[in-house]
């Protein structure tokens, strides 16, 4: 079983870069949470955990520390862009990093590339990078952060208020860690195992999902309570789940 560690920049107090009506942490907790339905519902051996599932602030040493103690074999940092000039799309590894992380941004980034072009006209390559970043710097595992459009430049705004574009970042996420990790899809018979799946939304906003089994719905407690503020602890011997706000 591979594990894919996907990071949603900012989030809470933080929302990232803001311009033209956009948040970068509402755009990249979508794309995170999708990549994650799509990754496990379409391909098999493969379980993606992420560094939020809501819109919570985390720094950013707890969430590299998350992602090693969980052995994730990848982490890809999903980001928006701001002060770029003329926008575009660009991805970062770290300024020493491991071929295994340089093979992992190519994919990755070809990939994303790719599908944006397919969509959008005008979209501009900034190319594959390396900086000293923190969570590619202390990631133990190979790791990449994209930097999906500008929000402050105006035509790359426009872009990402578009869902085809958002539709594309998301499979060319899908599509690079796949291939990255050999994943085999599913054939249509599991697929469709999946069908049973219902999102939960709590104030309009998706935060996991739920399953839908003979008429009743389950959803998960512990981001719906946290979604909504409150605290969620779990007692393995009573086997006891205990909400406080």
């Amino acid at each position: 079983m591979k594990k894919v560690w996907i990071d949603a920049g900012h989030g809470g107090k933080d929302p990232g870069a803001v311009a033209n009506g956009l948040k970068e942490k509402d755009i990249v907790l979508s794309v995170a949470l999708e990549i994650k339905k799509r990754l496990e519902a379409n391909y098999d051996g493969v379980y993606v955990l992420l560094s939020r599932s809501t819109d919570v602030f985390l720094a950013l040493a707890e969430r590299t520390s998350l992602a090693n103690k969980a052995g994730a074999d990848i982490l890809v940092s999903i980001h928006g862009n701001a002060g770029g000039g003329s926008g575009g799309f660009e991805t970062y590894r770290y300024i020493n990093a491991s071929a295994a992380s340089t093979a992992l941004q190519n994919g990755l980034h070809t990939a994303i590339v790719d599908m944006l072009n397919k969509v959008a006209v005008g979209v501009i390559d900034r190319g594959q990078k390396a900086k000293n970043l923190h969570m590619v710097r202390e990631s133990n595992m190979p790791a990449v952060l994209t930097e999906n459009l500008f929000l402050d430049v105006a035509t790359d705004a426009a872009k990402l208020k578009k869902d085809v574009v958002i539709q594309a970042i998301i499979d060319g996420h899908v599509i690079g860690i796949a291939k990255y990790l050999s994943l085999k899809k599913k054939d249509a018979g599991d697929q469709k195992n999946n069908d049973n799946k219902v999102a939960v939304l709590v104030n309009g906003k998706k935060v996991a999902d739920g399953v839908l089994d003979n008429g009743t719905t389950y959803t998960p407690a512990r981001a719906v309570a946290e979604a909504l503020g409150a605290t969620v602890v779990y007692d393995a011997e009573t086997k006891t789940v205990n909400i406080t706000k």
